[in-house]
């Protein structure tokens, strides 16, 4: 950047506090030719600083080209911006210039012109110009008359676009208003600022989203520039045709699903790349909306679509490098300067790690140790952990080195341990609501790390947590469900916790808060506890008419979040639809029976037949929860009927809608059900 910035030098010497409106006035109002007065202008400023040496170069290097063109040509037409003016027109010798770039090493590059847009051109950073309002200066150069009512007309277009009810009346009344403030305050015409007052008194309602739409839309613009068909791509766009001819990835408009097993290279060469351009806003590939439920951590799934503007935003990246990898390095480390929450370093520290930013990683992990050590708030820690515990379980089959990153992700995790009891007392519904992501984010964050003294000290934590008298209801519930999942509670002190809440005296509204926070997640527990169910069934059963409304929202709300199979078991439960008796069993088709005996065969380990299964050899005990477990037979693999609840000569009994062995409940929804007691 400029140490000097030239237009707020001159609107500061004219007693403007706004370069823009400084320019506004005496340039864009006046329709007067400029380009003298503005190359006087920068001569009187450049001769009050000193001279930046890299200009010095630059403008050495132009004078040379401009010397060797005018060999050729008569008249020339150069442009720059109005600081080189007075390098390029005052006299300096050949030789002179030639010094100055005597010595330095030329660079072979790779040049091209790109689409510029009115977006661009408002950023003040890389290489954007600076110019705040893009979309006024074109107005204000292709209308020669009428240009504040024509500028409100569009403004009005705008808004009534998106729904807003905008009249005539109104750009009329904002137009009087414009030029009445430009009176006021003494303006040649009114500009920018009075024309935005305008519309935000008159046509917006004072409403800022609406404000925001019109500076969006008018005074920075959507234009999008143009080049040439055969102008060759930015250094970035090549780079990134080479990395996806060399990854067999071709570029469609079409969705397209993707399935890479990280454990080969080309897997893994595809999803750095897709990782990467992430980061540079190039978001071509997306993960699927519906994922299937694996939880390898070798295996990863895109949905891929290649959109258009993604051209312009690999322009826009190029300023952070000409590769695809060395942009994204760029891009990380800049975001990690920026940073201002912990949350925000740590989801890089992912992205380092996804994306095989080696280059970045240090930096942020530096940034990482700063924010941790100064953020005192338990929330932003609790956070950051799930992030870098995900870093920590994929880092090996990524291939990524995390050294460092286990103390840090230790040492928060104990702050967070530390720290947690003095936040989760008498909070809000709201604060509530976050804390309980927030817990259940650790929590799971802790199962991906193999620790055991974490853990231990994490559940630890959540122990002298659960049972505290000023614990939002949402909290406690979930606690409990997290210790019982655990291990860490039997069934007789879950039940015990549960009449607390759901007592005669309790407010309703913290029973139902307390019963979503203890089956957020799922409802089976109520399909196979009895007990439990019949507490929350006479619960509801008594709560008054008056509070039932008000608990209806949380109760419809924990009750909508479960599997459509898991709320009919609960409701077959409640309406009396329990386990059946058969006097002598519904008998033995052996001809259904060969059906899935491979089936069998494969999944016990032995050949075994019709004889065996009919004759008491394979009992429920032999068919156990080790030797098949919930979903290993399926509906595919066990046909309707072929083993059919109670079969053989015990007595069956139904598990709802599970298959079941031996005398314990089945999970999953098969077809094929094996009633208790089979033979």
């Amino acid at each position: 950047m400029r140490p000097v910035d030239p237009i707020g030098e001159l609107a500061a010497a004219a007693g403007y506090d706004d370069p823009e409106r400084w320019w506004e006035d005496v340039v864009e109002h006046r329709g007067m030719p400029a380009f003298e007065g503005i190359a006087e202008a920068m001569t009187a400023i450049r001769e009050s600083f000193p001279e930046d040496p890299d200009d010095l170069v630059r403008e050495a290097y132009m004078r040379t080209v401009l010397r060797e063109t005018r060999k050729h040509y008569d008249d020339i037409a150069v442009v720059c911006g109005a600081w080189h003016v007075p390098a390029l027109t005052r006299k300096v010798a050949a030789k002179d210039d030639a010094a100055l770039l005597k010595g330095r090493r030329k660079a072979k590059v790779a040049f091209t012109w790109v689409p510029w847009t009115y977006g661009r051109l408002a950023s003040g950073s890389g290489y954007g110009a600076g110019v705040r309002s893009p979309g006024w200066y074109h107005h204000l150069f292709a209308t020669a008359d009428e240009v504040v009512p024509r500028w409100l007309v569009d403004a009005a277009g705008v808004l009534r676009a998106e729904g807003v009810p905008t009249s005539s009346a109104h750009v009329i009344e904002a137009t009087r208003l414009a030029e009445a403030l430009a009176t006021i305050r003494g303006r040649p015409l009114a500009g920018l600022a009075e024309v935005t007052e305008a519309a935000e008194a008159v046509l917006c309602d004072g409403e800022p989203l609406r404000v925001n739409l019109i500076n969006n839309r008018l005074v920075v613009g959507e234009r999008l520039g143009g080049v040439p068909e055969d102008m060759p791509a930015v250094p970035l766009a090549k780079d990134l045709a080479a990395q996806q001819r060399a990854l067999r990835l071709k570029p469609s408009a079409l969705d397209q699903d993707l399935e890479l097993d990280l454990r080969k290279e080309i897997g893994l060469g595809r999803s750095r790349l897709l990782h990467r351009l992430r980061v540079l806003d190039v978001p071509w590939g997306q993960p699927p909306p519906a994922r299937r439920g694996g939880t390898g951590t070798f295996r990863e799934e895109w949905r891929l679509r290649w959109q258009p503007e993604f051209a312009v935003r690999l322009v826009e990246s190029s300023m952070f490098g000409t590769t695809v990898v060395a942009a994204a390095t760029s891009k990380v480390i800049k975001a990690a300067a920026d940073a201002e929450t912990l949350a925000e370093v740590t989801a890089l520290v992912e992205t380092c790690l996804l994306g095989d930013l080696g280059g970045a990683y240090p930096r942020v992990l530096a940034a990482l140790d700063t924010r941790a050590a100064l953020d005192a708030d338990v929330n932003h820690l609790m956070a950051a952990i799930p992030a870098l515990a995900r870093t920590l379980r994929y880092g090996d089959v990524r291939q990524t080195d995390v050294a460092g990153l286990a103390t840090v992700t230790a040492s928060l995790l104990t702050r967070v341990c530390a720290g947690l009891p003095s936040v989760v007392g008498s909070v809000s519904d709201e604060a509530a609501a976050v804390l309980r992501d927030r817990i259940d984010g650790v929590h799971s964050a802790i199962g991906l790390l193999s620790d055991d003294d974490l853990r231990e000290r994490w559940l630890a934590t959540l122990a002298s947590l659960a049972g505290r008298g000023d614990l939002h209801g949402l909290l406690a519930g979930r606690l409990t469900r997290l210790l019982m999942d655990a291990g860490r509670l039997d069934a007789a002190e879950v039940r015990r916790r549960l009449r607390l809440p759901l007592t005669v005296g309790t407010p309703p509204a913290h029973g139902a808060a307390w019963v979503e926070g203890f089956l957020s997640g799922g409802g089976l527990l109520l399909v196979h506890d009895d007990e439990l169910l019949g507490l929350l069934d006479e619960w509801l059963a008594d709560i008054p008419a008056a509070a039932f409304d008000n608990v209806l929202p949380l109760l419809r709300r924990t009750f909508g979040a479960f599997e459509a199979g898991e709320r009919r078991a609960i409701g077959e439960r409640i309406s009396g639809k329990r386990a059946v008796v058969l006097e002598g069993g519904l008998g033995f088709d052996p001809a259904a029976a060969d059906l899935v005996l491979p089936t069998l065969s494969a999944l016990l380990g032995h050949k075994i037949n019709a004889a065996e299964i009919n004759g008491g050899a394979i009992n429920a005990g032999a068919i156990n929860a080790g030797a098949i477990n919930a979903g290993a037979i399926n509906a595919a693999e066990i046909t309707a009927g072929a083993m059919a609840a109670g079969a053989g000569t015990g007595h069956g009994r139904r598990t709802g809608d599970s298959a079941g062995t031996g005398d314990s409940p089945g999970k999953g929804d098969s077809a094929g059900r094996v009633g208790e007691g089979a033979r």
